[in-house]
């Protein structure tokens, strides 16, 4: 018999047992007409075949537990029994169901994430085989120079690309409506087996020096943007304000190789003069903003492309020698070489930044999700008494240990395997709103659907989880001597007390696992506060940024220096506001630029302590942002660029450049290889200030006056910072006005100089947040599993607690016994508690900021506060049990 054959048969077990009576029935009747045949009456023959033949009901078990899938039938009878079992307890089920679905739906979100982040390959044929090229001590950005070169030498790969990230503006002037885009070689498509879905997608007759402008744009851009229009292709796309031809639009599953980033426009790279007019990015040998990617030739290894790529780097840094710099810096530069890592993830700059808080995260659930485990294995004991009858029953009529143990189990898988159901659902909104908390900009674009390993992580999980909070109760309830608990009498105190000691020691451990999540989450809170409060140099509050572009304007550098002052002047002069002045880059706004610094008698310790931090800002800057001068004078209109190259320099700048002298009047230079042959004089001195991250150690800092820039090209940005006595926001109005008369086709974006220092805390924030609330999450399980387990044993020893109030004992003290119990509980989970709290605080250290992992505040609260729960969740079992009447309680016997 075939085995799908079999299984219908499992599937339809009164056919199969129909089968095997007519089967016995045939052996029966043919001993029978054998019998009549000898001499025998019929009837006597009957009797005799069944003699002879023996029980047939015996028979008929025999045959069936001897087909290979009768242990399916009866694992499926299991499955029908338990979930009757759970519809006829819909209290337990439900309250199992949540705590459980909860638990599991917070690791499915957060895998999810790790998922759609770490894990998951790219759409594109063949993903394994794809690899990123870096270069020196893992760089991985190039120039278009040395890309050129690499793709022109190398025969290494069947398909090799580059692309870099372009922001992409759709508006022409006015308020910004910016959109992901990418650099891509010609041969990105082809290289990655990508197909279009209309039209055609780019090539390598797309990309060469002087080539027109066109675009290929993605299938969500085309659909969001163009509205599904079919006839797209050959269309015109305004982008930064110049037409691109729109050749195709890519198929629907691929959003790019920028893993985080879902890319809506693609250009190709050739076409960047044409979106930044007068840019000489693609020749410029110090401009890193390529990546690539390669697919090695049929049959080499990753090893041995990295080899042979290896051997050739020399022939192609030589080639790329940055001119501007030194000469150590450009022996440094021949002396890089290639190496090659995986990119079947693709590539991301969010995964660096994330991949630890999302780790973290994973075990901050996977401790809630233990408690919750502990939380249903006390309601499966609990429960389990109450099934003493039924089970004691089942031994008395012969079943197994075992076999009722495999019952219990699948009870215990069948309501993890539901909470799972549940936990999907949970983890699917969850994760959109953790992806939204990871990136408040909308930056952060990642696709959560839920795929295979997100599945199998979640039934895995369950899994795990019902055979861990279910076996211990299974073994416990199995072990019930059948004689014993068919008694109706007799609640042994001693017995009953014996029968909880599982229950006692799985709170004390949700206790201790409580504890070193409120410390954890303590930490991360403090930390987060003492960043928030922190001070960094400038005022934050009632400051408006206004970045401006004035790509599409047609003005001359003078021009746009000319615009700047006028814009100023203009901002200044509206109704309300306090200061307005103009930089090229805003304290913590995502912006870096720095350079190594020399300085008559300054000898740095090493290459890094003579790199500076710089800023190119107008006059009033300082008192806009409210930084303090230490010594000297802002700049003034006699910083023209006719006049002596000047510069203002923070605190930490001054003592460690000019060390026990007055910094004013004194001079500095950048290297050489900056291009930058200018001496500049220090004017003045100003207050330390936090430049890139609120955490980081101050910086050594120069302004330079936007006045005396010589390169201040009209693509070049700016940003107005706005100093109000009412709500910045308020003002966007006022200033679009005011910029659309200067010229409408400057493009306008705003936002608050508080909301970018928020939004460089988003990480802490996350971690502190998060782990915040579930910490909450873990003392409330902690407070229904301690309930629990008291009122269980409150009324498991109401006898006891009937007969000691018979004797004269007090309500006073019943209750001070049954509190003594929690004191007890409470007193183990803490010390327990303490040493996995401080073992986990020394893992959380890098995460930390102004907090030390053994703060006392930190480890005194979470006591204090991990009492006062548990004394509310055993106040009423005591209480209960203080009013128990005794003669209600001892006639139960």
């Amino acid at each position: 018999m075939t085995w799908y054959r079999r299984l219908l048969e499992v599937l339809r077990p009164g056919r199969r047992a129909a089968e095997i009576e007519r089967e016995i029935e045939f052996h029966l009747a043919e001993l029978t007409d054998d019998l009549v045949a000898a001499g025998m009456t019929r009837s006597e023959a009957r009797r005799e075949a069944r003699r002879r033949f023996g029980n047939p009901e015996w028979g008929m078990e025999v045959t069936h537990h001897a087909s290979p899938f009768a242990w399916f039938e009866s694992v499926l009878t299991d499955l029908r029994y338990a979930l009757r079992a759970l519809r006829r307890s819909p209290g337990f089920s439900a309250v199992a169901i949540l705590s459980l679905g909860l638990g599991i739906g917070a690791n499915t979100a957060i895998f999810s994430i790790y998922n759609a982040l770490i894990l998951r390959t790219l759409p594109v044929e063949h993903p394994e085989e794809l690899l990123q090229i870096t270069f020196g001590d893992g760089r991985i950005y190039f120039t278009n120079p040395l890309w050129e070169e690499l793709r022109d030498q190398q025969d290494i790969f069947d398909g090799i690309l580059a692309f870099g990230g372009q922001t992409i503006n759709l508006a022409d002037g006015g308020e910004v409506r910016n959109v992901p885009g990418s650099w891509v070689s010609g041969g990105f498509f082809h290289t990655l087996g990508v197909r279009p879905f209309l039209g055609r997608l780019l090539t390598e007759n797309d990309d060469y020096r002087g080539c027109p402008p066109v675009a290929v744009v993605s299938h969500g851009f085309w659909q969001r943007e163009l509205g599904g229009a079919m006839d797209v292709v050959g269309g015109t796309l305004m982008l930064n304000g110049m037409p691109f031809e729109a050749l195709g639009v890519v198929q629907p599953t691929f959003t790019g190789v920028d893993v985080g980033r879902a890319t809506d426009i693609y250009l190709p790279i050739c076409a960047e003069p044409i979106l930044s007019p007068g840019s000489t990015t693609l020749d410029a040998r110090s401009t890193w903003f390529l990546q690539v990617i390669g697919r090695p030739a049929q049959g080499l290894s990753e090893t041995q492309a990295g080899a042979r790529l290896s051997a050739m780097s020399s022939s192609v840094f030589g080639a790329t020698v940055p001119e501007l710099w030194d000469t150590e810096g450009q022996n440094r530069y021949r002396a890089y070489s290639f190496g090659v890592r995986s990119a079947r993830s693709g590539v991301s700059r969010w995964r660096g930044q994330y991949q630890s808080p999302l780790l973290v995260l994973l075990a901050i659930v996977g401790v809630v999700l233990l408690i919750a485990c502990a939380n249903v294995a006390n309601l499966m004991l609990a429960r389990g008494t109450t099934r003493q009858h039924e089970i004691s029953v089942r031994r008395a009529i012969g079943s197994g240990r075992g076999r009722l143990i495999r019952l219990l189990v699948i009870e215990s898988l069948v309501l993890s395997l539901i909470s799972a159901a549940v936990a999907v659902v949970f983890a699917r909104w969850g994760s959109s709103f953790l992806v939204g908390l990871l990136s408040p900009g909308d930056s952060l674009w990642l696709d959560l659907a839920i795929d295979f390993r997100v599945l199998e992580f979640t039934l895995g999980v369950a899994t795990l989880t019902g055979v861990l909070f279910g076996l211990a109760p299974a073994w416990r309830a199995s072990g019930v001597a059948p004689q014993s608990a068919l008694r109706t009498a007799g609640r042994g105190v001693v017995d009953r007390r014996g029968r909880m000691s599982g229950g006692r020691t799985l709170v004390v451990g949700q206790l201790a696992l409580s504890f070193s999540l409120v410390v954890g989450a303590g930490l991360l809170i403090g930390s987060l506060q003492r960043l928030v409060t922190l001070d960094p140099g400038f005022d934050r509050d009632h400051v408006l940024l206004v970045s401006v572009t004035k790509t599409n304007t047609g003005y001359s550098p003078e021009e746009s220096r000319a615009v700047d002052r006028d814009l100023i002047e203009r901002m200044r002069a509206l109704p309300g506001v306090v200061s307005a002045s103009a930089a090229r880059v805003t304290p913590i706004g995502g912006s870096t630029w720095n350079d190594y610094v020399e300085a008559d008698g300054f000898e740095p310790l090493d290459r890094t302590d003579a790199l500076v931090w710089f800023n190119s800002t107008s006059e009033g800057f300082f008192s806009t942002l409210q930084i303090p001068f230490r010594a000297g004078r802002d700049f003034s209109s006699l910083d023209g660029p006719g006049s002596v190259p000047v510069a203002i320099i923070n605190e930490t700048m001054a003592g460690r450049f000019f060390p026990g002298s007055d910094p004013l009047g004194q001079t500095f230079r950048l290297e050489p290889s900056s291009g930058d042959p200018q001496t500049y004089q220090v004017i003045g001195v100003v207050a330390d200030t936090k430049y890139e991250t609120i955490d980081e150690e101050m910086h050594p800092i120069a302004y330079l006056p936007l006045s005396q820039e010589a390169d201040a090209t009209p693509w070049n940005g700016t940003r107005f910072q706005i100093r109000t006595d009412v709500a910045p926001a308020s003002y966007i109005p006022q200033v679009k006005a005011l910029i659309a008369d200067v010229h409408p086709r400057i493009s306008i974006r705003f936002t608050t100089l508080a909301d970018e220092v928020s939004a460089s805390l988003t990480q802490p924030r996350i971690l502190a947040v998060l782990s915040g609330f579930f910490g909450a999450v873990a003392l409330l399980l902690a407070m229904i599993g301690l309930y629990g387990t008291l009122s269980y044993r409150v009324v498991s020893r109401r006898n006891e607690i009937g007969l000691r109030m018979a004797l004269g004992g007090t309500q006073g003290r019943v209750l001070g016994m049954v509190m003594s119990e929690v004191g007890k509980l409470v007193g183990i989970g803490i010390g327990l508690g303490m040493v996995c709290a401080l073992g986990c605080a020394r893992l959380l250290s890098a995460f930390l900021f102004g907090v030390s992992a053994t703060d006392p505040r930190s480890l005194v609260l979470p006591v204090v506060l991990l009492s006062l729960v548990s004394a509310v969740a055993g106040a009423l079992p005591a209480l209960r049990a203080a009013r128990l009447d005794p003669m209600v309680a001892l006639r139960e016997e």
